[in-house]
């Protein structure tokens, strides 16, 4: 990731456009949102979506899928999105580059591993050890998913290429279909294809990698410094809608959630969907107030540290900007 994203910033002075943020001709200001994956794990930004908050803020937001960290870091830098809903690590990558106009955090959506490891066979008394001598793709090398993962079977005392085997080579969005296919022992998967391929048989969902790996700043909205500083009203109009879905998600059963915000996935039963819900719920998946800890930032950067991907640790006022979050959610 380190390398496309040191190849890309290079060579991004000769394509950068204008920004996409601009009114339309319902007097809403468009805003370009690039997500790193389409998942329940998300639900929040969904139901703002769905339930109309972001009108009411008088913003359109035209949702896009990067399909990986990169891709979406990659939108953001080259002004194709607004803004991008992925990995804090990336920004930590582009800002180590010395680019003037770098990306900062201004949100933070969620606060743990929204994916659940799936095993090919049932295993109800579900041990990490069982990973000994087997293979997993936990995602690719230097993203979140994969460094968080390491981490923790890092801190059960076991070690990639010795007691266990990770698997960098699929792409992110190509991990479930090559699991399917017959590639690796185990695999991460999120909500709510984790219980979706369940109910199939396609697989025994064994643990929550959240529930194990405990607070860490796994997904992030993020913007240029330039957007952030050019658009402080957006910004702060942007949160006050994933306010209301937060009340909305703290105010509402899991099923009306999922009734909610369907339409975001129509293949999809509502009671897949209530599932997923419930399940991001029992982890407390959701950063409720959106504002980023120095705390959590840090065990991030000791996350990277321990997969040998952080060239140097970064000051956490340097990459995150919670001005607006503490404006909206005090």
């Amino acid at each position: 990731m380190k390398k496309i994203l040191t190849i890309f910033i290079a060579l991004i002075v000769f394509v950068l456009p204008f920004s996409a943020c601009k009114k339309n001709n319902k007097n809403l200001t468009t805003i370009e949102l690039n997500e790193v994956t389409h998942s329940v794990f998300y639900a929040p930004l969904y139901i703002a979506i769905e339930n109309g908050y972001f009108s009411e803020e008088k913003l359109q937001v035209n949702l896009t899928n990067g399909g990986g960290a990169d891709n979406s870091m990659t939108a953001v830098l080259s002004k194709t999105a607004d803004i991008g809903l992925m990995g804090p690590e990336t920004v930590i990558y582009v800002y180590n580059q010395n680019k003037v106009d770098y990306p900062k955090v201004f949100g933070q959506l969620t606060q743990k591993d929204g994916s659940f490891l799936v095993s090919r066979i049932s295993e109800p008394n579900f041990d990490w050890n069982n990973l000994k001598g087997k293979e997993i793709l936990a995602g690719r090398l230097g993203g979140v998913p994969a460094m968080t993962f390491e981490y923790i079977l890092n801190n059960l005392n076991m070690k990639n290429n010795l007691d266990f085997t990770l698997n960098f080579d699929v792409q992110f969005n190509l991990m479930t279909s090559a699991f399917v296919s017959g590639t690796a022992d185990y695999c991460t998967v999120f909500e709510p294809t984790a219980s979706e391929y369940e109910k199939e048989g396609k697989w025994h969902i064994v643990a929550s990698v959240g529930e194990q790996g405990g607070e860490i700043p796994y997904t992030s909205f993020i913007a240029l410094s330039s957007f952030i500083k050019e658009n402080p009203n957006t910004i702060k109009a942007f949160l006050r809608a994933l306010k209301k879905a937060h009340e909305y998600l703290a105010t509402h059963t899991e099923k009306e959630v999922a009734e909610s915000i369907v339409k975001q996935f129509p293949s999809t039963s509502i009671a897949s969907i209530e599932t997923s819900i419930k399940s991001y719920k029992k982890i407390d998946a959701w950063k409720t107030d959106l504002k980023a800890t120095e705390s959590s930032f840090t065990k991030l950067q000791d996350i990277m540290q321990n997969a040998g991907e952080l060239e140097k640790r970064v000051d956490f006022n340097k990459i995150v900007d919670n001005t607006f979050a503490q404006e909206i959610f005090g």
